[in-house]
């Protein structure tokens, strides 16, 4: 599992702590655009509420609860960012579980958008390239031929 740098974790749980109390908020704001950059991720939530619309999708407390669900998974990330490997078992099984609902790796590709500067973006994405390697890992045992 690659390491981040102490700049990193140092930027990345300073973002993070800015956030507060309102991650929930955040987390439907990062659904949100991820809907805008590829719609057809609406058809892998499949709730008793309708996610015809992307409106709809988001004001489901079905999605809500995987918002906050994503949200304190992030939360883990970013408490352990001196010990990721500590999660990895959880994340491998966590992409075990994506992967078998027809999630993509791909689906999870995301911008930070412009409001952080370089250095925080380029700490985020490094965190998210750990998560997201444990997790493709528990894709491929899961099945997948090769991760995205």
């Amino acid at each position: 599992m690659e390491k981040l740098s102490g700049k990193d974790k140092e930027l990345i749980r300073g973002s993070w702590e800015s956030l507060g109390k309102n991650k929930i908020p955040h987390g439907v704001v990062m659904f949100s655009r991820l809907f805008e950059l590829d719609p057809t991720l609406l058809t892998l939530f499949h709730y008793t509420t309708s996610c015809g619309s992307t409106q709809d999708c988001l004001a489901s407390p079905e999605f809500l609860d995987h918002v906050t669900k994503v949200m304190l998974v992030i939360d883990a990330a970013v408490s352990n960012l001196d010990d990721l490997l500590s999660l990895e078992d959880f994340l491998l099984n966590l992409g075990r579980k994506h992967q078998a609902v027809g999630v993509h790796t791909q689906s999870f590709a995301c911008s930070l958008g412009p409001a952080y500067t370089a250095p925080l973006r380029q700490a985020w994405l490094n965190m998210y390239s750990v998560v997201v390697a444990a997790m493709s890992r528990g894709w491929a045992e899961n099945g997948e031929d090769k991760a995205d």
